[in-house]
């Protein structure tokens, strides 16, 4: 009697308390060691798992350590309405920016971003996964400010998500220091002021 095909895992079936251990593993060794020396056999052995089950579930380790940093972000970097959309939007960068200098999800993200130019698979993850949610719950925030009337309705909201992430990127690319809280408000100030300020004839 032949014995039937077993189902293809379902990442969905995976264990809860497992998958904490993997990433807070990656994220572990990624602070302690850097990007490059992480490897699955050590993750496996930090979260207490085996290679198959980390495989199972992930490709590479780089989409281990994104389902990290992703989490991380989320639950570090929130994006209020307290019906202020500026205060809120100042609040979101600098969070941001506290993510990005964290000794925990700093680094884990700086190597992904530099895997970014050789691995096409976790760079569509990274776009799909973490940088589109995240551009697009500004804009709707941006969005929500231009409804109630503190942004003109034809303030280009896409060109201010860019304007507001991207000297982020480019201090964090350059490994240039980042701005003190004080220098996002500015940062924020100009933005929202060029977004009111007349479109040119």
């Amino acid at each position: 009697m032949t014995e039937s095909p077993r189902a293809a895992p379902n990442p969905r079936r995976r264990s809860e308390r497992s998958r904490r251990a993997i990433l807070s593993a990656a994220l572990e060794l990624c602070a302690e060691n850097g990007y490059g020396r992480v490897t699955i056999e050590g993750i496996a052995a930090r979260a207490g798992v085996s290679k198959k089950t980390i495989y199972r579930w992930w490709a590479t380790k780089g989409a281990v350590l994104l389902e990290a940093v992703i989490e991380a972000v989320v639950s570090t970097s929130p994006l209020p309405d307290t019906g202020d959309v500026d205060a809120d939007i100042v609040t979101h960068v600098t969070s941001v920016m506290r993510a990005f200098t964290s000794p925990v999800i700093g680094p884990a993200y700086t190597g992904i971003l530099s895997e970014l130019l050789h691995d096409e698979a976790l760079a569509r993850a990274v776009n799909e996964e973490l940088v589109r949610p995240r551009v697009a719950l500004v804009h709707e925030r941006l969005a929500a400010g231009q409804r109630a009337g503190q942004l003109p309705p034809d303030a280009d909201l896409e060109l201010a998500v860019e304007m507001l992430y991207g000297p982020l990127y480019y201090r964090h690319a350059l490994k240039r220091p980042f701005h003190e809280p004080d220098r996002i408000a500015v940062l924020v100030a100009h933005v929202m002021r060029a977004l009111r300020a007349p479109a040119a004839s």
